[in-house]
């Protein structure tokens, strides 16, 4: 009973005490989440965001576009215990110091590097200083070269002509429904595969399985960009360390990859110096005298880079034209010309209205959603965002693409007429839109050396398979963009193909 009275004589005291403790971690924790809230999501002491962040792990990119919408400057912070600090921004500003004003501050990084470099090793894509800049510089002199440029319209109407309209005129005949992701994935596969290697690897037909080398390259492709995205990077280490689950399955995908593509290295450098040059980029390199592990490691990140990102971008074109008609009709006229001239680089260049629409599309749905670097140093962003040495800085398409301060209030629907500088493109010339506001291409001096040729390959397609088809989606609902290394339309796109009443 004694100790019971003391106790209860305290209790005042107590009440205070406590009182005041929980005041404090009341403060403390509105403080954080005040802060959080003016440069990203909800952030707590020690384990930062994570709890919002795994709670939105599966719609990341809507997530930090809602974020970023929020934020006066467009600029977010990602602060999460068991990863790196993380500044996502879409702030045009910020892009253009990052990958222009101050590029030497702000290389891919090790951080990017080690994700990759089991698949990519030390090919373009995936490194720094030196080694990149050598890269570069021989990758520059062979893609800017006519012949090249030559080689690819040449290999191009190969494929589209011999192939692919084939193809789609049989499943016209029996109105069998086909994946036209696919189909676009594989002929892009066989595009590269040419231009880069000189070989011809994938069967068209949607009958026939894949072949071995682009399902290594699927799986090598996914289980790297999972290892981006995981809450926790400890994890696929320790896998990678006991050799067990998807890390064991991307060291089989790359072995397969590296085998096939050393075995191709192997048979061209004969040819090479037996015959002389081909005019596929391997050869060129060859001649170049270049070490044969870059060789191979370059070429495996021209064919990741050059598979995905144009069938991904043809994809979502052709489901945004199904619910737009009336552009349809307009690219239906503008491609009239092509009964009467020969569809090369300079006729091309004429399809005004189809590069609108191409460029629409990828703003709406880019090929690469995201893309990081890393700081060397301190520094400090336009829109005044502090940087930490070591901190993950990421530029977003999707989200810019998505942004009012940038687009107009109207930025959701699908208009080509903004990429003109009249309303209507009738009457007006192409814009010439800032690559630091579309960096679909990243811009700077890593701006893509195969911009020019995408361009060339996507036209080509669109337009040979416009003139000659009808497109029509099997299902009306909105499909779900998925981002990995290069983003696709989950699930495909299932479509019917009907031959175009009048034929021109």
């Amino acid at each position: 009973m004694t100790i019971f009275m003391s106790l209860f004589s305290l209790q005042p005291w107590f009440l205070v005490y406590l009182s005041m403790i929980l005041y404090v971690f009341h403060a403390i924790t509105c403080e954080f989440l005040r802060v959080s809230k003016l440069s990203g999501p909800p952030t707590l002491p020690i384990i930062g965001c994570l709890i919002s962040f795994y709670k939105n792990r599966h719609r990341l990119l809507d997530w930090y576009t809602e974020l970023l919408a929020k934020s006066a400057t467009n600029t977010i912070v990602v602060d999460r215990i068991g990863a790196r600090r993380t500044i996502v921004t879409a702030n045009p500003e910020n892009v253009e110091y990052m990958l222009k004003t101050n590029f030497n501050n702000f290389p891919k990084g090790k951080p990017f590097t080690e994700i990759l470099g089991d698949f990519l090793g030390y090919g373009i894509f995936n490194v720094d200083g030196e080694l990149w800049r050598t890269q570069r510089k021989l990758a520059s002199h062979e893609f800017s070269a006519n012949s090249m440029r030559e080689f690819v319209i040449r290999t191009l109407k190969e494929e589209v002509e011999n192939r692919l309209l084939p193809v789609l005129e049989a499943l016209a005949k029996t109105s069998e429904v086909v994946d036209l992701q696919e189909l676009l994935r594989r002929l892009s596969f066989n595009m590269i595969c040419k231009v880069s290697l000189g070989i011809d690897r994938c069967c068209l037909d949607p009958s026939s399985p894949d072949s071995s080398l682009a399902e290594a390259f699927d799986m090598a492709s996914l289980i790297s960009a999972r290892r981006g995205a995981a809450p926790l990077f400890l994890v696929w280490k320790m896998k990678k360390l006991l050799g067990i689950g998807s890390e064991r399955r991307l060291k089989n995908a790359v072995d397969v990859v590296h085998e096939y593509v050393e075995e191709i290295m192997h048979e061209k450098k004969k040819k090479v110096e037996n015959y002389g040059q081909d005019q596929d980029l391997l050869s060129r390199l060859i001649l170049a005298g270049q070490e044969e592990e870059v060789i191979r490691d370059m070429m495996i990140s021209l064919i990741m880079a050059g598979r995905d990102t144009t069938s991904a971008a043809m994809t979502w074109f052709f489901w945004l034209i199904s619910r737009h008609p009336e552009i349809e009709q307009e690219l239906d006229k503008e491609t009239e010309f092509m009964n009467d001239k020969v569809l090369d680089y300079e006729s091309l260049k004429e399809l005004k209205l189809l590069k609108a629409c191409l460029c629409e599309s990828m703003r709406l749905y880019p090929p690469v959603a995201w893309d990081s670097k890393h700081a060397i140093t301190d520094d400090i962003l336009p829109d005044g965002t502090r940087v930490q040495a070591g901190d993950r800085v990421t530029y977003f398409p999707y989200g810019m693409g998505r942004t009012e301060a940038l687009w107009g209030k109207d930025w959701f629907e699908f208009k080509p007429d903004r990429w003109f500088t009249e309303p209507n493109y009738k009457r007006g010339e192409p814009k010439q839109i800032c690559p630091f506001k579309f960096p679909v291409f990243q811009a700077g001096p890593r701006v893509c050396l195969g911009k020019e040729m995408a361009f060339i390959q996507m036209k080509y397609v669109v337009a040979s398979v416009l003139r000659r088809f009808e497109i029509r989606p099997v299902r009306s609902d909105q499909p779900v963009f998925v981002p990995l290394l290069t983003a696709h339309m989950a699930g495909g796109l299932k479509v019917s193909v009907r031959q175009r009443e009048k034929l021109r």
